[in-house]
């Protein structure tokens, strides 16, 4: 009877219906790199404070950041070909799908993009997880 019981528990476990948080659609993780055709530290903080002035207040964002690559991470698994990352996390495709073509966005693109030798954009689904404090 026990192992019935137990058999009938695993089942309902496996065929429960999906948490809410299972049926929400992802975030959108949108990380760029930017390699700059001249890039002195004062193009890196300026293409910086560009982003910050277009991009860190999109309706749908839930995470903003951008700097400059950090001198100290030399390893030889750091990829090192660029100058200035921007990081962003939309609450969904929809909202990434209207940053891209936001004129706050495309204005970023055309007052930055002549000091613009490589651009590289990373997008991917995201699952919210929340880390444990060790």
């Amino acid at each position: 009877m026990l192992r019935l019981l137990v058999a009938a528990a695993l089942v309902a476990c496996c065929v429960a219906p999906a948490s809410a948080e299972d049926k929400k659609p992802p975030m959108i993780g949108h990380m760029v790199y930017f390699k700059l055709k001249d890039n002195t530290p004062e193009n890196r903080k300026k293409l910086v404070a560009a982003c910050e002035k277009y991009l860190a207040e999109h309706p749908g964002t839930v995470f903003f950041s951008a700097g400059e690559i950090g001198d100290e991470f030399k390893r030889d698994v750091n990829d090192r070909d660029w100058d200035v990352a921007l990081h962003l996390v939309f609450v969904d495709k929809a909202a990434h799908d209207k940053y891209a073509v936001d004129k706050e966005h495309l204005k970023f693109i055309d007052e930055n993009k002549a000091n613009w030798a490589k651009v590289r954009v990373f997008d991917s689904e995201l699952r919210s997880y929340k880390a444990s404090k060790k």
